[in-house]
């Protein structure tokens, strides 16, 4: 007879809220993005049912990075640009825990460029978080890997010669197998993504699109409301048509190689003419010309999940091949180790 009271007690003592995962008091500038992220990360941990003391979050150094600080998981703020390389050992020495790697567009992408791209093509299964406000805001306002050309900073006072790494290129390029952004203010699909990320087995890259108001305020203006997000976004979703606009009056065609905007209703358009998102599709083509939508180019910006295509893990592979070899081996232990060479008896 199976006791149900217990069963239910049982369940709602391992439900988490929230508030299970906070810890701390959040130590960034007011209005910054780093807080809107924060709050949507612990509700979407919470909602996710990973416990905490099977968590962790390890980040490098920048204003973002101080976000272990304020989680009630396992957590390490680690040193510039290293954040994928400690979270990479944390992950294949501990295969059953959670780990989320948080770095800023600086620490991420500069320094831990190489560390990037090397955790995307070995596709260990963690959840990047790419926090991109553009400008390197700890040290105080130098330009960043993903400012835009001509950016004006302290470290480029007549403009950057440079242009930037867009990270969903940079995440393809390294063979990556998940790719989706969203906006710190959007919580509710901020929260979504988040889940869709812990959902895919491998590497995940999550790039956040966050406003820093001292250095590089109104960096992502265009899209940082909902109104904004109305007119200048499109959400992206695996099977749906790519349907946008403030009445969903626009969508996305296939014109020869590249992507062209149609008005629903013109010209003998219907839904049924639009693409349909297809994330799933090994081929990267049309998942990387929606990515890079949005640079002036005319094009809304894409939100959601834009890749997610299944691949063997590097994390699996490792726990694999040291069984297969165990197996293999005759010996399992020091000790047998110690008797497979020569033995004398000393009386």
């Amino acid at each position: 007879m199976i006791d149900f009271s217990f069963t239910y007690l049982y369940m709602t003592i391992m439900a988490y809220t929230a508030n299970d995962f906070k810890k701390g008091q959040p130590r960034w500038c007011p209005g910054c993005g780093d807080h809107f992220f924060l709050a949507s990360l612990h509700k979407a941990l919470a909602e996710i049912g990973v416990a905490p003391h099977n968590t962790a979050v390890i980040s490098g150094i920048g204003c973002s990075s101080r976000l272990p600080h304020y989680m009630a998981t396992y957590g390490m703020n680690t040193i510039h640009g290293r954040a994928a390389a400690i979270a990479t050992g944390a992950k294949v020495a501990n295969p059953d825990l959670t780990v989320w790697q948080v770095s800023g567009d600086g620490d991420g992408l500069a320094i831990g460029g190489n560390h990037f791209i090397h955790a995307n093509r070995r596709n260990i299964n963690l959840n990047m978080i790419l926090l991109n406000n553009r400008i390197y805001g700890l040290t105080k306002g130098q330009y960043s890997p993903t400012s835009p050309r001509g950016f004006v900073s302290k470290s480029s006072p007549y403009g950057t010669v440079e242009d930037p790494f867009r990270p969903a290129e940079l995440c393809f390029g390294a063979r990556g197998h998940f790719f989706a952004r969203t906006v710190a203010t959007d919580g509710k699909h901020t929260i979504e993504v988040l889940k869709a990320a812990n959902a895919h087995k491998g590497a995940s890259v999550i790039e956040v699109l966050q406003n820093c108001v001292i250095f590089n305020d109104g960096t992502h203006a265009s899209v940082y409301n909902s109104a904004g997000r109305a007119e200048n976004a499109i959400y992206v979703e695996h099977g749906k048509p790519l349907i946008f606009g403030k009445e969903r009056e626009y969508g996305l065609v296939q014109e020869g190689f590249g992507l062209k905007i149609v008005k629903i209703g013109e010209n003998g358009i219907t839904e049924s003419d639009i693409l349909v998102h297809d994330a799933h599709c090994e081929d990267n083509t049309l998942q990387l010309k929606l990515a890079l939508m949005g640079n002036g180019d005319g094009f809304p910006i894409a939100l959601g999940v834009i890749r997610d295509v299944e691949a063997p893990t590097y994390d699996d592979c490792v726990s694999a091949q040291i069984e297969e070899v165990k197996a293999a081996k005759k010996y399992h232990n020091f000790a047998e180790l110690l008797e497979t060479n020569d033995i004398w008896e000393v009386k």
